[in-house]
């Protein structure tokens, strides 16, 4: 899963590292790095995504989408 960038004519510097920063942004690269940068217990990963899931429920059923009327 190696990020590429090449150089396109008349592109500087600056414009590549912009565009290799999205790349990563879209492949969530950054947000992988940062969550395997501690170590977290299988127990902590459930529990957190249980949290997730509540929470999830909680405000889908105290505030449901609102469909348009197209």
């Amino acid at each position: 899963m190696a990020i590429r960038i090449k150089a396109r004519q008349n592109e500087s510097a600056g414009q590549m590292l912009r565009r290799f920063k999205k790349l990563c942004e879209k492949e969530n690269l950054i947000k992988d790095v940062k969550k395997r940068q501690y170590f977290e217990k299988p127990s902590e990963r459930k529990r957190r995504a249980r949290r997730k899931a509540e929470s999830r429920r909680y405000r889908e059923l105290n505030f449901p989408q609102q469909r348009s009327r197209s």
